[in-house]
């Protein structure tokens, strides 16, 4: 869940309530101006995505904003997050990742090792849709290109998934 950015844009109308999974609890602390602010109830999953608390089939969706490239056990925690999912649920996720430049991704290969020292786990060269796919999910719409900022860090891929 992070500092909770994305509760600003829920529609309410729509959202029952959310689980907020964040395991650190500083950025929980951050958290707490935007769930305060925020016209929709949050429930604290405090576990890492390796080990969502929730039965089977228990979430309509799951969202997926910059986390995949810092968990270690990516591929665990997305079976965790298809395992929650409803059979009819979507997976939404804006992550960054592995580019679609060969010269960008030579450099993303040669910095990541120090990068991810520096950014407490973060990955620049995960290839998004591999890792769903590998993750036991069949990609919907997909969307990619490079956001503002330093290429080696800003090649992004958003969309949605469902269970195969």
């Amino acid at each position: 869940m992070g500092p909770g950015l994305n509760l600003l844009h829920y529609d309410q109308s729509k959202v029952d309530f959310i689980w907020g999974l964040e395991p650190s609890e500083g950025m929980r602390r951050k958290a707490q101006k935007n769930i305060t602010a925020s016209p929709i109830e949050v429930k604290w999953l405090g576990l890492p995505s390796e080990e969502i608390p929730l039965e089977d089939n228990s979430a309509d969706t799951v969202l997926l904003t910059y986390t995949l490239c810092s968990i270690s056990g990516w591929l665990q925690a997305l079976g965790e997050m298809r395992r929650v999912l409803k059979p009819n649920g979507k997976l939404l996720f804006c992550e960054h990742g592995l580019a679609d430049e060969t010269n960008v991704q030579k450099w993303q290969k040669r910095i990541n090792p120090v990068w991810k020292v520096l950014s407490d786990g973060c990955n620049l060269t995960r290839d998004v849709p591999e890792c769903l796919q590998q993750g036991g999910f069949k990609i919907d719409e997909l969307n990619t290109g490079f956001v503002k900022g330093p290429k080696i860090a800003t090649y992004h891929y958003w969309g949605s998934a469902s269970i195969t």
